[in-house]
């Protein structure tokens, strides 16, 4: 594309923080109405580009030019002001305000210094009609799904009157009809001249929607892929550095004995459905359906998250009730949750504090003292094992890569050696590098004698992972699907509704 239109240029870049050099020296350009995806493995640099971009830190050197002008965004009102709008993978809305009141905060129209409601709902409803979201602006941003609000923060970013938007994994929670229209949002705003900045691990998505794809590598600019240049493959060789011949390398193990098994299990958030099935030892089975499928409120029945309203669940061979996450730590159960934020680590603490946090209790010194050699021995292990990305055990676990937060978790659990690892959504969120670390994990893990039941929305991790698949559709189980039978066209057929063929 010519410069003349050129509405964003990076220039040179660089960005450290204490042990770690974010970026170095990197370059991203921007055209008027242009679609240009950033792609790159966890840690390569994109979030904390897009948080120079957005105001909330401050490079160290290089330049930021907006349609030619040289500026500093040194707070987010500067960078609004400059028309760049940050939509976080974490959605920033206040539940517990109006739609209305989340699209104005800190910039509400006043009439003679009171709030004019009037003007506010007027404007709002204005800007939710140029997202196609026919809703009331009074409504609570709690009240709304995560694909609506994602809409709201568009529609918030449209009242600053951005040129320039930056979406950072907008698809990552949503279902695919939300996907869809958020899609058709992004190529009207493409039409009234909007610059989107798009980062997804989604790579079907990127191809799909990019003009051009910038590509991170280690903190560095790597390169441009445009047009037809623009494929699976060549987008996996600039982000990882090498070729990926073979993405899914699964081979099925001799299974042993029986795991796990349920019977007429009823969970509390579908208690008219009865779930059975089994899980064998060294066999990875995964669990797939749409959203709203209960997919996850199994698993939590099965952690003692959410405890099961009635059923039988055997741990090898032997009935046993699980009423907390205690109870099924102690038979040898793990679960890495879907919000590794929020449910897996605790941000604030270290990597080996949130290494050693589930086996605290056994590694005790007679029960009562921390054996702090032993959490350390662990935590080395784990990085070590995991290839877990840090400057240290005693790193801040909020400050790493999502891939390597997700490492940290595996890692915690890994430490209780247990016998059943559960994974919901294992790789949401992560880079195809890590991605693929994880299922090498889990291959490793399985032909140890360990069983895996892991949920997955990914179909093509679903088909490429399972030794065979339990399909669920609204809080029951339509039917389970061998290895050799696996398809997106028989996975899709049950968790719609259809009956097992």
């Amino acid at each position: 594309m010519p410069d003349q239109n050129l509405i964003l240029n990076v220039r040179n870049l660089t960005k450290r923080f204490p042990g770690v050099v974010a970026l170095n020296n990197v370059q991203l350009k921007l055209h008027e109405g242009e679609f240009l995806s950033l792609i790159g493995e966890n840690g390569a640099g994109k979030s904390t580009l897009m948080k120079i971009l957005a105001g909330v830190q401050l490079q160290d050197e290089g330049t930021v030019e907006v349609s030619g002008q040289t500026v500093r965004m040194d707070n987010v009102k500067t960078s609004q002001a400059h028309g760049v709008a940050l939509i976080h993978q974490e959605l920033n809305l206040s539940e517990n305000l109006s739609i209305a009141a989340n699209i104005f905060l800190g910039r509400e129209p006043t009439t003679a210094g009171f709030l004019n409601k009037r003007v506010i709902h007027q404007e709002a409803s204005r800007f939710l009609g140029m997202v196609g979201l026919d809703i009331d602006p009074k409504t609570l941003a709690g009240d709304l799904s995560i694909g609506q609000q994602q809409l709201v923060e568009i529609a918030k970013a449209l009242s600053i009157d951005a040129r320039i938007l930056i979406m950072d994994e907008p698809t990552s929670s949503l279902s695919a009809g939300e996907s869809e229209r958020l899609f058709e949002v992004i190529a009207d705003l493409r039409q009234r001249g909007v610059s989107i900045i798009y980062i997804s691990h989604r790579l079907a998505e990127v191809k799909m929607l990019s003009d051009r794809v910038t590509i991170f590598r280690d903190g560095e600019y790597v390169g441009d892929l445009v047009g037809d240049e623009i494929t699976h493959d060549a987008m996996v060789k600039h982000m990882v550095g090498r070729d990926i011949s073979q993405y899914y390398s699964h081979k099925p193990n001799q299974t042993g004995d029986a795991i796990l098994e349920v019977a007429n299990l009823r969970t509390q958030a579908n208690p008219d459905h009865e779930l059975s099935f089994k899980i064998m030892q060294g066999e990875i089975v995964g669990i797939s359906g749409l959203v709203g499928a209960g997919r996850t409120e199994m698993l939590d029945a099965l952690f003692g998250v959410a405890p099961a309203i009635s059923g039988t669940i055997k741990v090898q061979g032997r009935a046993v009730t699980i009423t907390s996450p205690k109870d099924a730590i102690a038979l040898g159960l793990a679960l890495v949750p879907e919000d590794r934020k929020g449910q897996g680590l605790i941000l604030p603490m270290s990597v080996k504090e949130n290494t050693s946090l589930a086996s605290l209790k056994t590694h005790a010194i007679s029960r009562i003292f921390r054996n702090s050699e032993k959490e350390s021995l662990d935590t080395d292990l784990m990085i070590k094992r995991l290839r877990t990305k840090t400057p240290n055990a005693d790193q801040v676990v909020g400050f790493l890569s999502g891939g390597n937060q997700q490492k940290v978790v595996l890692g915690k659990w890994l430490a209780t050696g247990p016998t059943l690892l559960l994974l919901d959504e294992p790789t949401r969120g992560i880079d195809i590098g890590a991605k693929q670390e994880i299922y090498q994990l889990m291959e490793e893990l399985a032909a140890q004698g360990m069983a895996v039941l892991f949920v997955s929305s990914e179909l093509e991790e679903i088909i490429g992972m399972s030794d065979r698949t339990i399909v669920m559709h609204e809080g029951r189980i339509t039917g389970e699907i061998s290895r050799e039978d696996l398809t997106e066209e028989s996975i899709m057929h049950l968790a719609t509704g259809g009956d097992h063929q």
